[in-house]
C-alpha cells in the first residue's frame, strides 16, 4: 500500500510564486537543487553495492535496463542513449523503456503508468534472462508499471535496483538494491520534474559512467571509446592521441584517420599501454 502523504506530494516550502520576481524564482530554485548533492551522498553505499552487482552481471554478457514512466523514464532513456556514443558500446548494454513506449518519450500516453502488466511483457521482447539487472525509476516509488516489472523481475531470479524519491516506497520493497533521494518537497508542489528528476539523472550518472570505467571503457580518464561523430569529438580524439603518445598533431590525425578509435591507435602504437 501506497503512503498516504508521500515525501513528493508535500507542499512546497515557497508560497505565493506567482508574486515572486524572476530573480526570486531563481534563486528559490537554485536553493532547492543546491541540497541534491547532499541527499545523494547518503545513499552512495547503496549506490555502490547497485554498481556492483551490474558489473559482475555485465561481465557475464548481461545488459542493464531502465524502467520507468514519464520524467523518469524519460530519464532513464537519456542516460541510456548516451553510453554508446560516449564509451563505443553497443546499444543493447543498456537499454531504456519507458511505458507507453517510443512515443511516450515527447508526448505523455495516456494511463500508460497504470498497466502493472506492461513493463514485464517490454522487457520480455529483448529476451530477458538471469544475466540482465533492472533498475525501476519513480519518483513516488508507486508507479505500478514499475511495480509490476520489478515484482516479475524477482519472480524470474533477475537481479533488481530502484530509484525513488519517497521513503519506503513500493518500488524499494520490489528491489533488491532500493536507492531512496528524499529530496523532500518541490518548489512548485508536486512537480516531480525538478528536484527529484535532477536527482535521479545524477544518480544515472554515477551508475552508468561508474560501471563502464570499472567494465574497461575508459583509459585514465578519457573516453578512448567515444564515438568519433563529429568534428568537436574527432579534435578531442586527436587531442588525447597528442597527449598521450607525445606526438604532433597532424601525426596524431593520419594515425586516427587510420585506426577510426582513440583505443586502436594508442594499441597499435604504444604496446605497453594496458588498456
Amino acid at each position: 500500500m501506497a503512503k498516504i502523504n508521500p515525501d513528493t506530494e508535500q507542499e512546497s516550502l515557497y508560497s505565493n510564486l506567482d508574486k515572486m520576481s524572476t530573480n526570486e524564482l531563481l534563486s528559490n530554485i537554485n536553493n532547492e537543487d543546491k541540497k541534491v548533492a547532499d541527499i545523494i551522498e547518503k545513499q552512495i553505499p547503496n549506490i555502490e553495492k547497485l554498481v556492483d552487482i551490474i558489473v559482475s552481471k555485465m561481465k557475464l554478457g548481461g545488459r542493464l535496463f531502465y524502467i520507468g514512466a514519464g520524467t523518469s523514464g524519460r530519464i532513464g532513456i537519456l542516460d541510456a542513449s548516451e553510453c554508446p556514443p560516449t564509451f563505443g558500446v553497443p546499444d543493447n548494454w543498456i537499454i531504456g523503456i519507458i511505458a507507453g513506449g517510443d512515443s511516450a518519450i515527447r508526448k505523455a500516453v495516456e494511463n500508460a503508468e497504470d498497466d502493472i502488466d506492461q513493463a514485464w511483457r517490454d522487457l520480455s521482447a529483448y529476451d530477458i534472462s538471469s544475466l540482465d539487472v533492472v533498475i525501476g525509476i519513480a519518483a513516488s516509488g508507486n508507479t505500478p508499471y514499475v511495480i509490476g516489472g520489478l515484482k516479475k523481475a524477482k519472480e524470474n531470479n533477475i537481479a533488481t535496483g530502484s530509484i525513488s524519491c519517497n521513503s519506503e516506497s513500493l518500488i524499494s520493497k520490489q528491489a533488491d538494491y532500493p536507492i531512496e533521494l528524499i529530496v523532500g518537497p518541490e518548489f512548485l508542489t508536486g512537480s516531480t520534474r525538478m528536484k527529484a528528476g535532477t536527482s535521479q539523472k545524477l544518480v544515472l550518472n554515477m551508475i552508468s559512467t561508474s560501471v563502464m570505467i570499472k567494465l574497461g571503457r575508459i583509459y585514465g580518464n578519457k573516453m578512448i571509446d567515444m564515438q568519433l561523430s563529429n568534428k568537436k569529438l574527432v579534435q578531442r580524439g586527436v587531442e588525447m592521441i597528442v597527449e598521450e603518445l607525445h606526438i604532433d598533431e597532424k601525426l596524431a590525425s593520419e594515425l586516427l584517420k587510420k585506426h577510426k578509435s582513440v583505443r586502436a591507435v594508442l594499441l597499435a602504437e604504444n604496446k605497453n599501454l594496458e588498456i
